[in-house]
């Protein structure tokens, strides 16, 4: 049994504590945050603080925080030479203080604190200083059904930053569409197959494979009665800027 003491309220330690919660081989014996209120509806699941000071022994600490107070709190911990993570994907692993054990515990996906979570499709990168710690974690992650990657700092950094591009970006452009939709009184509903094949066609193709549209075709008429449709400034700001990429990536005109 791997013990753990959670630290942090927000969407990754709550995903994490309800997915721990229902393992075989991980007791979660305390979960700290600095204010009550956050954590307060789990108090008849698990011991609860908010004085670090109360922290309890455990086999490994996962800091799921804000990444600007992970080497912050790391070094407010009363202890040292035990094993402590934390779940950033740009925050590197000697920004742990260096009297604990380090690792990192990063899930690579997106977590909202009101969907639904299967860590099975949940990818988890590993790092860690020492061999032994590697080990510890990844029966953490196994024991959530996940996929592990051993991944360093830098590699870990560039995941989170595509991810950005594939998740958060795209999750605006999904708002600028229904912006648009929305002018019209059109059902944004209708796109919705569309966003499923795209993402499902990346499965299959690589992303550059799978591009279509005029900016590919460099069809400048069509692109023209966009930028025309378009009534909001940012919108047309987005289009050239995206159209303009894609006819670099594949030839059609210089950035």
């Amino acid at each position: 049994m791997i013990s753990v003491v959670i630290l942090g309220a927000g969407n990754v330690a709550t995903h994490l504590f309800k997915a721990f919660q229902k393992t075989e081989n991980v007791s979660v014996v305390q979960w700290y945050n600095r204010s009550l209120d956050a954590i307060n509806p789990y108090k008849n699941d698990v011991e609860i603080t908010s004085n670090l000071s109360q922290l309890k022994s455990a086999d490994v600490y996962i800091l799921a925080v804000s990444d600007d107070v992970v080497g912050e709190l790391s070094s407010k911990l009363p202890f040292e030479n035990r094993l402590v993570v934390h779940t950033s994907g740009s925050v590197g692993i000697h920004d742990l203080d260096k009297k604990h054990k380090r690792g990192v515990l990063y899930p690579l996906q997106s977590f909202s604190k009101t969907a639904e979570i299967d860590f099975a499709n949940v990818p988890i990168c590993i790092e860690t200083i020492d061999k032994e710690d590697y080990h510890v974690l990844k029966e953490l992650a196994k024991s959530l059904g996940s996929q592990t990657k051993r991944v360093n700092s830098n590699q870990r950094r560039v995941l989170h930053l595509a991810a950005v591009f594939v998740n958060n970006f795209t999750n605006q452009l999904y708002r600028i569409g229904h912006e648009i939709t929305e002018s019209e009184s059109a059902e944004f509903d209708l796109l919705k197959p569309l966003i499923l094949e795209t993402a499902n066609k990346v499965q299959e193709l690589s992303p550059y494979m799978a591009q279509t549209g005029p900016a590919k075709r460099n069809d400048q008429k069509t692109i023209k009665r966009h930028l025309t449709l378009l009534e909001k400034g940012h919108h047309k700001e987005v289009y050239e800027l995206l159209t303009k990429s894609i006819q670099h990536t594949h030839g059609r005109k210089k950035l």
